[in-house]
């Protein structure tokens, strides 16, 4: 256990520690001349880099590839408490109790006597607990705390979560896509007068009235989205390498021929 700042001997050639003495090596009086130069700023590309990297292990179901991509992602989480550290602000093991007490907080259901029959109960609660934690209590909306640099699709996703818990929402399934047919009238209507600021704002409609209904079949919009992307990539490749086997060029192929292509890889695709 922590004791005073300090780690206990027998928890000193843990794993966890071991990588804490990296760490303190790394950034010593004679350590790494790279490490030595990153700051905060420097590192924020990295810590984005190595999340999108555990979620592309993820999609993939690749237990060992997720195992290493979640060590990379420790890694740089380390790395920005090391720092903090050095400014006299506080270490890893600051940062493990402030989320150990934070989820007995936030879980009285669990750790203390209250009750909660469902998860619908459980995410209230939670937000209710939150608002009253110190640091949130000067919070105006209910719609604070979602970042703003989230990827759009996921930020749409999550501040129509935070509506909902407090009863702003759609009833059913149904009336959602309603909306959504009512926002593809609205854009089509702005595009056959080519007016290009309210195409933007009808397609802006269009797309969070999407996300609303992958919130209701329980889909996260952006998951969705990049596994599209990785179809599509996969796909559009196999189309280069069925032309380049035939010594051609794609820029002198038909968009009729690539489609037909393009279907012999969902073909193909299917039987693996």
């Amino acid at each position: 256990m922590k004791d005073g700042g300090k780690i206990m001997d027998s928890e000193k050639n843990s794993p966890f520690n071991r990588l804490i003495d990296i760490m303190d090596r790394l950034r010593g009086n004679e350590g790494c001349p790279w490490d030595l130069e990153q700051t905060r700023e420097s590192l924020k590309p990295f810590l984005v880099e190595e999340t999108y990297e555990v979620l592309e292990a993820l999609d993939e179901d690749n237990p060992e590839k997720i195992k290493e991509e979640l060590g990379d992602l420790l890694y740089q989480i380390i790395f920005h408490a090391r720092i903090a550290s050095e400014k006299g602000e506080f270490n890893i093991y600051d940062v493990i109790t402030k989320i150990h007490d934070k989820m007995i907080r936030r879980h009285p259901h669990v750790f203390k006597e209250e009750k909660a029959e469902n998860s619908e109960k459980v995410l209230k609660r939670w937000e209710e607990i939150k608002r009253n934690e110190e640091g949130n209590i000067g919070r105006m909306s209910v719609l604070d705390g979602v970042p703003k640099e989230l990827p759009s699709l996921l930020r749409a996703h999550r501040l129509q979560e935070k509506a909902s818990r407090v009863g702003f929402d759609w009833e059913h399934i149904d009336q959602v896509f309603e909306k959504v047919e009512e926002e593809m009238e609205e854009f089509k209507n702005a595009f056959s007068q080519k007016n290009t600021t309210e195409m933007e704002n009808e397609l802006g409609d269009l797309l969070f009235a999407l996300v609303n209904i992958a919130r209701f079949i329980e889909v996260n919009p952006e998951d969705a989205l990049r596994k599209t992307l990785r179809r599509f990539i996969k796909r559009f490749r196999y189309i280069e390498e069925e032309i380049a086997k035939k010594g051609r060029d794609i820029k002198d192929v038909s968009f009729e021929e690539m489609d037909s292509i393009w279907e012999k890889a969902k073909e193909v695709e299917g039987e693996r």
